[in-house]
């Protein structure tokens, strides 16, 4: 079955398609702002959620979704550039970090039902300026929170995670399966992935 996906992220769609699942990518008019008044954590619920509401009507059950780079209570975003990203490194070399991915899911019927945020916390390396340079000037982490993606290269830059891998990748897997019941869905092995559950049966 199809999930409509309100993000035009790689990672996501390729994360959700692992499930087994057909993905719609569909457009949102919601746009992101800095929310200095909310931790981290809840910047990337309001945003998961605020991509969900605002996306395009969809008949399919859609997946609005944002990660946060947290460290010290501080949100860190995508980088505004390659000394942006350098900076972020360099403040993220030898110490831990929590990476939050939040995830919204809306209905057919065009109503938030869930919204759920997952949080895994990430130790790196200790960084020295020569690998940083490479790293950014590879372009890797240039469209990712933290200025990192743990999936490429970075992953020799990081010494070990505590919680959901895919939560540092953008998308909690695990906590979206375990969501679905409670909206009349199931995710099984070796079948369309998402499938509507008749009314008094049991999921």
């Amino acid at each position: 079955m199809t999930v409509s996906l309100a993000s035009t992220s790689p990672r996501r769609r390729e994360l959700l398609a692992s499930l087994g699942l057909e993905v719609d990518l569909i457009s949102t008019d919601y746009v992101e702002a800095h929310l200095p008044d909310r931790s981290p954590i809840e910047t990337a619920l309001v945003h998961a959620r605020g991509k969900a509401a605002g996306a395009a009507p969809s008949p399919y059950l859609t997946v609005g979704s944002d990660t946060v780079v947290d460290l010290d209570g501080r949100a860190l975003g995508k980088p505004h550039s390659d000394e942006d990203a350098r900076e972020t490194l360099r403040a993220l070399s030898g110490r831990s970090h929590e990476v939050h991915t939040a995830f919204a899911l809306r209905d057919p019927a065009g109503a938030i039902a869930h919204v759920e945020a997952v949080s895994t916390r990430v130790r790196f390396a200790v960084l020295d300026d020569a690998l940083i340079d490479a790293y950014v000037a590879g372009g890797d982490g240039r469209d990712k929170a933290g200025s990192y993606g743990i999936q490429g290269f970075a992953a020799t830059l990081v010494e070990r995670i505590d919680g959901d891998y895919f939560t540092v990748v953008g998308f909690p897997l695990a906590a979206f399966a375990r969501a679905l019941p409670r909206l009349g869905y199931r995710l099984l092995p070796q079948q369309p992935a998402v499938t509507r559950v008749l009314a008094g049966t049991p999921v």
